[in-house]
């Protein structure tokens, strides 16, 4: 049997450490036909270095500055030779059958568009990382597994609102399908809920997101946001978040989601201040700011999307992609 071009996508930042782990276990698959394509963001180790001498083939892009996992790998996207895109973080491991099952999965049915493989973490390796996300009533996502024992529970092929973009891959076909200005990641992300972004691109398009439960890897969860202030983090991931529903959602939708959310976003803010923790509260506060002084790009973005990508209503594909997470859920972020 034929076997199509994968081209894998790894970004990285000072991940010199994490890089003979994912290389390593990248060269004893069972599937050959693959590329790398390797993305630094202006690292001050020596990754780039590392993998010109030991991983020759592997196309490098050194980016003069750190753009972040949502602009880099639109940078490594605008060189892909393959049917299928993998996004993969250099903090992984990869079992040798992973790319093959994943083909299998994504090969299975014209309607999937993208596919994530199991995640476990690497310290604990019979422990789930997340079997991607659910999208819920008051716009925060329900991470489906996330910390779980792997159990038989987990071995089942379902559909997913969001892949994680620790290990997803698409058809590259599906990929252009849903660019906007020809990006498949918004560059303004940096990152953090870009690969949702991208996944609810996809369901208005018409495809689903799969995982595919026999294709395995594990994760070091967090090695490189750890070393990020959790403040920036949070910024990143409340703006996105807010940005993408903006964007994504249709008006019914929209209006339903994202009130409620914005009022979530402000309790937060005000708990964090309320716990004296002043940066985290500010940077949620900061997030809402953004969306509202990018209020024209965002709408601008959003009448490309529902009039150019959107094939399918909501409440056509909601019902796979919505679950509803009790108020202990809610609470657990606290």
């Amino acid at each position: 049997m034929k076997q199509e071009l994968i081209s894998i996508i790894i970004i990285n930042w000072n991940g010199l450490r994490w890089l003979p782990d994912c290389f390593g276990s990248l060269v004893r698959q069972d599937y050959k036909n693959y590329e790398v394509i390797f993305v630094d963001n202006a690292s001050k180790d020596e990754s780039v270095n590392w993998v010109k001498k030991r991983y020759p083939k592997t196309k490098i892009i050194v980016n003069k500055e750190n753009l972040g996992f949502s602009d880099a790998n639109n940078v490594g996207y605008k060189v892909v030779k393959g049917k299928y895109v993998l996004f993969l973080n250099n903090d992984t491991r990869v079992t040798r059958t992973f790319l093959t099952e994943l083909v299998k999965v994504i090969e299975s049915d014209p309607i999937i568009g993208g596919v994530q493989s199991k995640i476990l973490l690497m310290d604990h390796p019979d422990t789930h990382d997340s079997v991607g996300a659910f999208l819920t009533p008051t716009g925060f996502l329900y991470h489906y597994g996330f910390g779980a024992k792997d159990t038989a529970k987990y071995n089942k092929q379902i559909d997913l609102y969001t892949a994680k973009g620790a290990c997803m891959m698409f058809k590259k076909s599906v990929l252009k399908e849903i660019e906007v200005g020809g990006n498949i990641l918004d560059p303004f992300y940096f990152a953090y809920f870009e690969e949702t972004d991208m996944c609810h691109r996809a369901w208005l398009e018409g495809y689903h997101i799969v995982y595919a439960y026999k294709s395995v890897i594990y994760h070091q969860m967090g090695a490189t946001s750890s070393s990020m202030n959790n403040a920036f983090v949070q910024y990143h991931s409340f703006k996105n978040r807010i940005n993408s529903y903006s964007k994504n959602l249709s008006t019914k939708e929209l209006w339903k989601i994202l009130p409620l959310h914005l009022f979530l976003c402000l309790g937060f803010a005000g708990f964090s201040f309320i716990r004296l923790k002043f940066n985290l509260g500010w940077a949620i506060l900061r997030a809402i700011a953004w969306n509202i002084q990018n209020i024209k790009r965002t709408k601008s973005y959003r009448q490309y999307i529902q009039q150019n990508l959107r094939v399918q209503s909501d409440q056509a594909f909601f019902p796979k992609v919505m679950k509803y997470p009790n108020l202990k859920y809610y609470l657990s972020f606290l």
